[in-house]
């Protein structure tokens, strides 16, 4: 039996129970299936999207999980700010989720803004447009003040700002967070963003240290979430990074997951 999926189903137990406890949606038991996506060669390991069904067809969570020496080998300095990217496909036969693809991004020296983010970390965007749109970005033709184009507020979390400076080729505007740990005056170990191109909501981005993944915590924290996605998926209202030893395993796990048809939320099917 593969250890890894065990792991992965038995973790979310206890969370399923506080999830119905305070009347959220519930997480999957250990009755419920793991789907895999295509591993990727990444250092002296490889990562691979996982999809934890709560129910036939209805994502509990969508995670990046990379074995332990995944974080071993990895490129150097010579990558300078651009990093290096590791497209993850999303598992063939699985649930549809909204999300298209993961793009796993390294960065060894970090990225602007400098002194915020210029130390060596993981950017996870989960995008919501297929990879052959998201290449086509770019923000120095004639068609740049259309692509910066300022998202509806509905698509953006309350306190979140976008700064023009954050487009960035092939990827997209990135909205932060002022309230952020690492905006008030701690180092930067983990956050989370929104991707917007356009006008539109096209990825959401958990961002870790490689200092904070190597100290295998385990930590669950909200989301702020918009009032609306502008494309049909399921969002998610908390985010997990950890280490499940077991499998010798790191997750970065989009979590409590509600289904959204694009501007309003609907009820999960079979949830209660």
């Amino acid at each position: 039996m593969d250890i890894s999926r065990v792991s992965a189903l038995c973790r979310l137990a206890p969370a399923s129970a506080i999830a119905l406890a305070l009347g959220g949606v519930a997480l999957p038991t250990a009755a419920q299936e793991v789907l895999w996506g295509e591993a990727v060669a990444v250092g002296n390991g490889q990562a691979r999207v996982a999809i934890t069904e709560a129910a036939p067809g209805v994502p509990a969570s969508v995670a990046v999980v990379m074995t332990a020496d995944a974080l071993e080998g990895l490129p150097g300095e010579e990558l300078g700010q651009e990093g290096r990217e590791y497209v993850l496909p999303m598992p063939a036969d699985g649930t549809h989720t909204g999300y298209d693809h993961v793009g796993l991004n390294w960065h060894p020296i970090g990225h602007i803004p400098d002194g915020i983010y210029t130390v060596a970390h993981f950017d996870v965007h989960f995008y919501l447009i297929d990879e052959t749109e998201r290449q086509a970005i770019s923000f120095l033709g004639p068609d740049r003040e259309q692509r910066l184009a300022p998202p509806d507020p509905a698509l953006v979390p309350e306190g979140y700002v976008i700064p023009p400076d954050t487009a960035v080729e092939r990827m997209g505007l990135h909205g932060l967070d002022p309230e952020s740990h690492e905006f008030q005056g701690q180092p930067f170990t983990r956050t989370f963003l929104y991707g917007y191109e356009s006008g539109r909501l096209i990825f959401l981005e958990p961002m870790i240290t490689l200092d904070y993944l190597q100290t295998r915590q385990d930590l669950t924290l909200p989301v702020k979430t918009p009032a609306a996605y502008g494309s049909p998926g399921y969002f998610p209202s908390s985010y997990r990074v950890g280490f499940e030893p077991e499998a010798g395993e790191y997750w970065i796990e989009l979590r409590d997951l509600r289904p959204f048809e694009g501007a309003a939320p609907r009820p999960l099917q079979g949830a209660t």
